[in-house]
């Protein structure tokens, strides 16, 4: 059974720091793309970042410099360290895991990230 398990969000200031995590199982980790994704009530899902099984990344430009997307294979986990949190960063982030082929894509439940004075 895959499981994609988020954590790390709350309440932040404007210009504070959020470390999410996105805890797998069920499928083989490594060889899966992991992305985030963040979705604001109204608004289409947008992607956050992206790392792949070789560890490249790639992000949005409004996350560019702000953001840090990281895994760690052993333990099946990906990461997004959040820095210099906006107002506009209040979402729902959510994880999502893609085969290499791209037949199979799973998510997470997401986890909620106010940034709010």
């Amino acid at each position: 059974q895959v499981r994609l398990v988020e954590s790390g969000g709350g309440l932040v200031q404007p210009g504070g720091s959020l470390r999410l995590s996105c805890a797998t199982s069920g499928f083989t980790f490594s060889t899966y793309a992991m992305s985030w994704y963040r979705q604001i009530p109204g608004k289409e899902r947008e992607l956050v970042a992206t790392i792949t099984a070789f560890n490249d990344t790639n992000y949005a430009d409004s996350m560019k410099g702000r953001f840090t997307i990281s895994r760690d294979n052993a333990k099946n986990t990906v990461y997004l360290q959040m820095n210099s949190l906006k107002l506009d960063d209040t979402a729902v982030y959510l994880c999502n895991a893609r085969d290499p082929w791209g037949r199979y894509s799973y998510w997470g439940q997401g986890t909620q990230v106010t940034v709010s004075s």
